[in-house]
């Protein structure tokens, strides 16, 4: 789900200059928004310096400086070094209540609001892989000092693709589960769909060109139809033919129940991350 365009006011600093910050970078500016408004803290010098040579953004080693008059920070650093970077900015944020946007998994809003020291507009953000290419999707959930403040972080995530706001935190780890992990689910159907191919005689080249646009074919018809995955599901599965095959083979197999637990599994991780960074 999209939302109307908001400007972003002010600098916007990005703490930490890795792959999905970097992906943010490139979609802002080439959306328009000015170099000289976005400011990068990135510890590693090659990486910082490559983001002033490819963009022409202001780069900064330490956080505070990057984020010193900032209107909106993105948080884009490990989470197992969350907690230190946001004691370093919780003066800084006391003083100039920025909002403060993370990417990190598994770190919640609250967690955020109180090392940064209380009060701080906060908005969880999760993005998937996909975003590298401006494809991924991303979900948002603002805790109540950032609902004003939701179109702004909404405005910046859509830089890399769509995003769906999420009402209750919890479902957070249910985002993470299906879209933040989803893409490596994907990937492994697409490597067993090659292997099989490849059983049945096909060269390595085919099945992966094969495979690799059967899926793009049939994730853009689940974004441009109207239509429901059990409905195109159903049209491509004519009676009796080789569809129909293979999808009792996989029903047989427990297909629903394996996906189900998968994800079941990955949102319960979720909430064990969240917990160990308390």
């Amino acid at each position: 789900m999209t939302h109307p365009s908001s400007p972003l006011p002010g600098p916007v600093a990005f703490i930490g200059g890795g792959n999905m910050a970097r992906s943010l970078i490139g979609g802002l500016v080439a959306r328009g928004v000015p170099a000289d408004r976005i400011r990068v803290a990135e510890p590693v010098a090659a990486l910082r310096e490559a983001l002033q040579r490819d963009f022409g953004v202001h780069v900064h080693e330490r956080a505070e400086a990057a984020a010193d008059g900032a209107a909106v920070w993105l948080l884009a650093v490990k989470p197992q070094v969350m907690r230190e970077v946001c004691a370093g900015l919780a003066a800084l944020a006391g003083a100039q209540a920025p909002l403060a946007v993370s990417i990190a998994a598994g770190i919640t809003a609250g967690q955020l609001d109180r090392w940064l020291g209380g009060g701080v507009a906060v908005v969880r953000a999760m993005p998937n892989t996909p975003a590298l290419l401006g494809a991924g999707i991303t979900g948002l959930y603002a805790n109540a000092a950032a609902v004003a403040r939701l179109d702004q972080a909404d405005d910046l995530l859509q830089a890399v693709g769509p995003t769906v706001r999420i009402a209750d935190e919890a479902q957070m780890d249910a985002v993470t589960a299906v879209s933040g992990s989803g893409p490596a689910y994907v990937f492994l159907l697409a490597e067993a769909m090659q292997q099989a191919g490849q059983a049945q005689g096909l060269s390595a080249e085919a099945a992966r060109a094969l495979v690799g646009q059967t899926l793009l074919g049939a994730a853009t018809m689940l974004i441009r139809s109207d239509e429901s995955a059990e409905v195109l599901r159903a049209r491509v599965t004519s009676p009796g033919g080789t569809t129909q095959a293979a999808i009792e083979t996989f029903e047989a197999g427990g297909f629903r129940g394996l996906v189900d637990r998968a994800i079941a599994a990955a949102t319960e991780r979720g909430r064990q991350l969240s917990a160990a960074n308390e």
